[in-house]
C-alpha cells in the first residue's frame, strides 16, 4: 500500500513538473538574453522611458497592472498622445520611478502580480534588468526603443517581440505597416523635387531628457528626413548619421540664415521667460534671421516627451511637407492628418487637446514679432 501511495505522489510530481515546464516558453530579448517568460501573459508592466507607448500601439494598455510615476504628475504641458487617450494612466499603482527606477518592492507589493516586465533603455538608465529579474522572481523583456531613423528595424523588432510576449502579433505587424506606409507616402510625394527647390529649414528647441532653448536640434530630424527637405543642421554632418540631438552654436544659426524655421513646443515647458520662443522673440542675434522678421516661424508637436512620440513625429511631416510643398499635399489637413495617425496608434483623436496644451501654436505661425 505504501508503495503504491509512493508511486502516486511520484506520479503527480512527475505531472506537475511536466506542466510546468509546458506553462513557459524562451524568448530573446533586445540585450541577447535569453528570457523563460510564461506561454500565456496577460499581466504586464512597462518600465523605461517610452515602453508604456509601444504597449499601447498594441492595443495592450489593458495588460497594464501598474505604472511609473512619471504618469501621475501634473503638470502645466503634456505631449504624450499614449497618455492624453488614456487618462486611467493617472490613477493606477506605481511600480517605481520614471527612466526605469524600478522599485522592487513596490512591484511585489503589487496584486494582481505581472506575469513580464518590459523594460526599455535598460543598458543605459534604471534598475539592471538582471537585478531586477533576480530581486522579483519574474523575468524581464528588454527592448530597444529604436527610432524612425537608422534604428527603425530595431523599433519594428520590439514592437514584434512586445506582441510575441503578449499574443498580439498581428497589431504588431498592422502597426508597422502602418508607419511605413506613412514614410513611403511621404517620400513619394516628395522625392523628385529638385533641390533648388527645397527650401532651406532649421528646428530648434527640441527636448532631450528635458527641455531646451532654440540651439537644440536633432541633425537628421526625421520629419524633415521624409519630405527630403533641405535641413541644414543634417547637411552640417548628420546626413547618414544615426539621429541624436545635438547643440547648434547661434553664430552656425546666423551665418545659415535659414528661410524657414521651425519651434519644438517642448520649449515652453522652459517657462515664460526662458527657452526657444522668448529666444526668438528677444534675443538680438535671432531678430536679425530674415525668417523671424518675415514671419515664417512655425509650430512643431514635440518630438521627445519621455522618448520619441512616433505619432507626432509622423503628423509633423505631414505639416512640414505641406507648408514647404503645398501642391504635394494638396489632400491633406494637417490636423485632421494627425488625428487620423493618433486614432490608429493610440486609439483617440487627441490633436486638438494637445493643441490646446500648447496655446494653439500647432502647426501654425507663431508669432515672434
Amino acid at each position: 500500500m505504501k508503495i503504491l501511495i509512493h508511486s502516486l505522489i511520484f506520479s503527480l510530481m512527475l505531472i506537475s513538473s511536466a506542466s510546468g515546464k509546458e506553462s513557459t516558453r524562451q524568448i530573446v530579448d533586445a540585450l541577447g538574453r535569453t528570457v523563460e517568460i510564461p506561454v500565456n501573459n496577460e499581466r504586464v508592466i512597462c518600465s523605461g522611458s517610452g515602453c508604456l507607448r509601444l504597449l499601447t500601439y498594441l492595443q495592450a494598455q489593458s495588460m497594464a497592472v501598474a505604472v511609473d510615476d512619471i504618469e501621475p504628475r501634473k503638470r502645466r504641458y503634456e505631449a504624450r498622445p499614449y497618455a492624453l487617450a488614456n487618462p486611467h494612466f493617472k490613477t493606477m499603482p506605481i511600480f517605481g520611478g520614471y527612466r526605469g527606477h524600478d522599485n522592487p518592492e513596490l512591484i511585489l507589493a503589487l496584486e494582481p502580480q505581472p506575469q513580464v516586465i518590459f523594460k526599455t533603455y535598460a543598458s543605459s538608465m534604471g534598475f539592471p534588468p538582471e537585478d531586477l529579474q533576480n530581486k522579483t522572481g519574474i523575468p524581464v523583456v528588454t527592448l530597444d526603443y529604436g527610432n524612425l531613423g537608422k534604428k527603425r528595424p530595431q523599433l519594428y523588432q520590439s514592437l514584434r517581440t512586445m506582441a510575441d510576449v503578449i499574443g498580439k502579433q498581428k497589431r504588431a505587424e498592422e502597426v508597422i505597416a502602418f508607419m511605413e506606409s506613412q514614410i513611403v507616402d511621404l517620400n513619394r510625394r516628395t522625392a523628385d523635387i529638385p533641390e533648388l527647390e527645397r527650401p532651406s529649414v532649421f528646428v530648434g528647441g527640441v527636448a532631450f531628457k528635458g527641455p531646451h532653448g532654440y540651439q537644440s536640434t536633432e541633425p537628421t530630424y526625421p520629419p524633415f528626413e521624409f519630405v527630403n527637405a533641405n535641413n541644414l543642421a543634417g547637411n552640417a554632418g548628420g546626413v547618414g548619421k544615426e539621429s541624436q540631438h545635438s547643440a547648434i552654436s547661434k553664430e552656425k544659426i546666423l551665418e545659415w540664415d535659414p528661410e524657414i524655421l521651425f519651434l519644438d513646443l517642448s520649449t515652453l515647458q522652459m517657462g515664460d521667460e526662458a527657452g526657444g520662443l522668448y529666444e526668438l522673440r528677444t534675443d538680438p542675434s535671432y531678430r536679425v534671421l530674415n525668417a523671424v522678421k518675415e514671419g515664417k516661424v512655425y509650430g512643431l508637436l514635440p518630438y521627445n516627451w519621455y522618448a520619441k512620440n512616433y505619432g507626432s513625429i509622423l503628423a509633423n511631416a505631414f505639416y512640414v511637407g505641406k507648408l514647404l510643398y503645398p501642391e504635394r499635399f494638396v489632400d491633406v489637413d494637417s490636423a485632421v492628418k494627425a488625428d487620423e495617425i493618433y486614432r490608429f496608434l493610440v486609439g483617440k483623436d487627441v490633436f486638438n487637446d494637445m493643441n490646446t496644451i500648447f496655446h494653439g501654436m500647432a502647426y501654425k505661425p507663431v508669432l515672434v514679432n
